[in-house]
């Protein structure tokens, strides 16, 4: 591949692993350039019956880079304002704050969660074990599932997340497409941020 080929791009031939990181680093970017450059109005539309709206999913997405990932895989604090939201009495808490939010601070929060979680994920990978390592979280019996087992789970919810996005983003804009123009880079890989 050429030296345009974009950072999201999964490996032409590569390991298992190597496939895994790449489908959640397309994921990524895919949501990230749906969700990309739009206001107040653009980040709070939503479709039909549904309350979702892109500005919810970058504050949920966020959360789950910042809890699924770094706490669940790696028993690291989340930190705020995600340790400190009461999930039991406000499920929907991240839905709820992000229509308090401007547009900068949606993707701020969006962008430092990922940048956050790829370093994190990044130290685990180097390890000799990397994705096999066992995951901090476990079940009633003590069991803990590996890395891979949740970086997959990952995955899956930013697919199912991405199609949300699809349909969002097409009723502010237009904008459809499967990835990001080549040429496009999402703000959580911008250097000194």
């Amino acid at each position: 591949m050429s030296d345009a080929t974009p950072p999201w791009e999964p490996p032409f031939a590569g390991t298992g692993d190597e496939h895994l990181i790449g489908a959640l680093e397309r994921m990524r970017a895919t949501f990230r350039w749906k969700a990309d450059g739009l206001d107040a109005a653009g980040l709070a539309t939503t479709v039909g019956a549904s309350h979702l709206t892109l500005g919810g999913l970058l504050m949920h997405l966020a959360g789950v880079e910042r809890v699924s990932l770094v706490w669940k895989c790696f028993g690291e604090h989340p930190g705020d304002p995600w340790a400190g939201a009461d999930w039991e009495a406000q499920p929907d808490w991240e839905f709820q704050r992000a229509a308090e939010m401007s547009p900068a601070e949606l993707y701020a929060a969006y962008d430092d969660a990922v940048r956050f979680a790829r370093a994190r994920l990044d130290r685990a990978l180097a390890e000799p074990d990397g994705l096999a390592s066992s995951a901090h979280i476990s079940d009633d019996e003590g069991n803990h599932p590996n890395l891979r087992r949740l970086i997959a789970d990952l995955v899956e919810e930013y697919a199912r997340h991405t199609g949300h996005a699809d349909l969002l983003r097409e009723a502010v804009d237009g904008r459809v497409g499967d990835d990001p123009p080549w040429e496009w880079r999402p703000a959580y890989l911008a250097t000194g941020s």
